[in-house]
């Protein structure tokens, strides 16, 4: 085990766990993103009939949310009022707001789990608030349901989407790795449309999530190691238990 793909940006510290796995195992990490997140035009967002001005309140999940609803405005010459509210699935992301507007803390909420459902309750605490939900162009019901449930007034919008972000001649031909680690669905099947062909044989795959893992068997290829678990919470600690186990063996 010598080279292992990983498909997300490089990390933007030189404290990532990545790079310790690297000295710890003689391994090298290769960052790879296989898609990328591209915003909506102006012109296909009012194809939503979405009026930003109409809700009191914005949910965000990720930073592309961020930038996008604050492109959006900038594009349609939106103002977004002062007393505007900011609902945060994690502090990282509610720090990030601070990038386009004066960070208040009595208008932004977050939890520290980054999972939706422990932000609800936050949330109906407001109540009286009109919610919008920027989004993924991949997605579920399951938020639209859960503010359902509380009787919140909400609206979901697709703001952002991801595409493959494809390969290079050169990047095909020089793909030789012992290891490729997914973190999505779409990731998994970044693979396919790139490598039509690929033929795993010795080559370990690795998923983050179930969905992930469940498109990488759909795809027929083998599963090789899973994140997360009770004894391995973040795909790190998962790759650094299996390079482990790989080393005594």
């Amino acid at each position: 085990m010598k080279k292992i793909l990983i498909s997300q940006p490089k990390p933007s510290s030189d404290k990532s766990p990545y790079y310790d796995i690297e000295k710890e195992y003689g391994v090298e990490c290769v960052f790879r993103p296989f898609f990328k997140v591209e915003g909506l035009t102006s012109k296909e967002f009012r194809q939503q009939k979405v009026n930003l001005l109409d809700y009191t309140a914005v949910v965000f999940t990720s930073r592309h949310a961020i930038d996008n609803y604050f492109k959006l405005a900038k594009e349609m010459r939106i103002t977004i009022p002062e007393d505007m509210k900011y609902f945060c699935v994690l502090e990282t992301i509610a720090l990030y707001i601070q990038k386009y507007v004066q960070y208040r803390k009595r208008k932004v909420f977050f939890t520290n789990t980054g999972k939706m459902n422990d932000l609800v309750p936050l949330m109906v605490k407001h109540k009286s608030e009109k919610y919008l939900v920027p989004m993924s162009d991949v997605h579920n019901d399951d938020v639209c349901n859960m503010l359902s449930d509380k009787k919140l007034v909400h609206r979901e919008c697709v703001m952002y989407r991801t595409v493959s972000n494809d390969f290079t001649d050169e990047e095909r031909e020089s793909f030789d790795y012992d290891m490729l680690l997914f973190f999505s669905p779409t990731g998994v099947k970044a693979l396919r449309k790139n490598f039509p062909d690929f033929d795993q044989k010795d080559v370990k795959i690795g998923a983050f999530g179930p969905a992930t893992a469940k498109t990488v068997e759909e795809e027929g290829w083998r599963l090789d190691l899973h994140a997360p678990t009770q004894e391995c919470p973040s795909m790190t600690s998962a790759l650094k238990a299996f390079l482990k186990q790989h080393k005594a063996e």
